[in-house]
């Protein structure tokens, strides 16, 4: 069983249970006046692993996109860094994402006591942008477009959307998580496989598979 199967199950399990426990749900919220109040650091981790209990549609729609390119992402770092070295850099970046994506909501919020936020999207916009990087002109189906150009139009979808503040999507999250899934990739690669980055170069300005990257 792959890694990301393996979250994918423990995210729709504690999901599930917080969907039928609401003081469960509460507990493991991101919740920053909370946090800053008393300390409750655990949420800034707890939060990537439940969803909003309004519908399925937001436990769902993180899952695929977890089981799609999560799946990507840990086999292309098994292939660049071996394995289980590739194994741990894959959940580093993925739990650190939901962490380092949650940061700003974190200050923009502290002393807001009624904010509460769920959810993987920091975690999942890092690994698509991760994904992008090792295949920029890969075409997503929704929203029908090469990821280079998916990038763009998400940066500059999600810093409008964060800047208005007028709906209850964190966009925020999925801007910084987006991002930081990016420059940590860039960052692995620069220091421990530093030869892969002239053929990332060549892929993104002459569109290329990514296969050709591993050899």
């Amino acid at each position: 069983m792959s890694v990301t199967v393996i979250l994918i199950v423990i995210t729709s399990l504690i999901s599930y249970q917080a969907f039928n426990d609401r003081v469960l749900y509460e507990r493991l919220l991101f919740r920053p006046y909370a946090i800053a109040q008393n300390g409750e650091w655990y949420r800034f981790i707890t939060h990537g692993f439940v969803h909003s209990t309004d519908s399925w549609n937001h436990l769902l729609i993180n899952m695929f996109v977890l089981y799609q390119i999560g799946q990507a992402i840990e086999f292309y770092f098994g292939k660049l860094f071996g394995n289980p070295l590739g194994i741990v850099f894959y959940v580093a970046l993925y739990l650190s994402a939901v962490v380092i994506s949650s940061i700003p909501s974190y200050f923009k919020h502290a002393n807001h006591p009624h904010y509460g936020a769920v959810g993987a999207s920091g975690a999942t916009s890092a690994l698509v942008f991760a994904f992008i990087l090792f295949d920029p002109w890969q075409w997503f189906i929704f929203p029908p477009l090469p990821g280079v150009l998916l990038a763009i139009a998400y940066v500059a979808y999600s810093r409008y959307k964060g800047l208005q503040n007028n709906d209850n999507i964190g966009h925020d999250a999925h801007l910084y998580g987006a991002l930081y899934g990016l420059f940590a990739t860039l960052a692995l690669i620069y220091f421990l496989r530093p030869d892969v980055l002239p053929g990332l170069l060549e892929q993104l300005m002459t569109p290329r598979g990514p296969g050709n990257l591993f050899g």
